[in-house]
């Protein structure tokens, strides 16, 4: 029917031309977003997906951080550790040469200096081995690491604390300890024999705690990249997908403006029967 008041074709081209508009600024705003899904009304259920997974990876930078922390702090004991061991070894020598019976008075008095030196350097490394207010080996206040281990902080890795204080039991040189006699040096060789291995067994389990430390560290950044790479794949756009849409959908807009320009035009054509 040609009619002057209801123009057929020019609606369906006003249709059209309306929903090529409205898929052109669908991908506009993936274009300047790189988003396919940028809030809920994109996709509901990929959107609230895609949320839950951006938590556990914010939750996991946070567990990140608590294993951080706690190595380092292990780390400090650790070294802490070593130098206290060296330092054993050390005064183990200088206790074998006070044993010797036939040793002068001025090289025992001599022994008996470097010892007592040595000794109150073990105690000034105990209370220096200190991170972030926490120390693992010092007898006041011995700090028992438990680093996060999982998003939901139900999980944790412990690396229990390692007393080594003098006479703190695993060192047993007490902190008046001397070899200023040759029996007093004798008697030192086994407690300073005693104090090397217990300070070794706990620098083992300090190791031990460091190594499972960092081992899940890295996987917990392998598997916070993991769900980043998981939330990307639902979330983001395929971007030269989108500019090959773009293409056509402003070259299909250009054609429905002409084809909408045409349809207008088609009711001027009744005249010519009037003529």
């Amino acid at each position: 029917m040609n009619s002057v008041n209801t123009n057929v074709g020019a609606m369906v081209a006003l249709q059209n031309l309306n929903k090529t508009s409205s898929d052109l600024s669908t991908v506009q705003s993936r274009i300047n977003t790189g988003l396919k899904v940028a809030s809920a009304k994109d996709n509901g259920a990929i959107w609230a997906i895609a949320q839950n997974q951006r938590s556990e990876s914010g939750a996991l930078n946070a567990v990140k951080e608590s294993l951080s922390r706690s190595v380092s702090t292990v780390d400090v004991a650790l070294s802490a550790g070593e130098s206290i061991s060296d330092t054993l070894l050390q005064m183990k020598e200088k206790a074998l040469a006070a044993a010797d019976t036939t040793l002068d008075t001025a090289s025992r008095v001599a022994l008996n200096d470097e010892f007592k030196a040595m000794r109150d350097q073990i105690a000034k490394v105990v209370d220096n081995a200190e991170f972030n207010g926490a120390n693992m080996i010092k007898n006041t206040t011995p700090t028992t690491v438990a680093a996060l281990a999982s998003a939901d902080g139900a999980n944790k890795i412990t690396v229990a604390a390692q007393n080594l204080s003098l006479a703190g039991g695993n060192v047993t040189v007490t902190a008046t300890a001397t070899i200023g006699t040759q029996t007093a040096a004798a008697a030192m060789i086994a407690t300073i024999n005693t104090s090397i291995a217990n300070v070794s067994s706990a620098l083992s389990k300090l190791g031990t705690g460091s190594r499972a430390l960092t081992s899940h560290a890295d996987f917990v950044g392998k598997l916070q990249d993991t769900i980043d790479a998981g939330v990307g794949n639902l979330v983001d756009a395929d971007l030269a997908k989108e500019s090959a849409r773009l293409q056509s959908l402003q070259t299909k807009q250009q054609l429905g403006i002409q084809a909408l320009s045409i349809a207008n035009q088609s009711s001027s054509t009744l005249l010519g029967l009037f003529r």
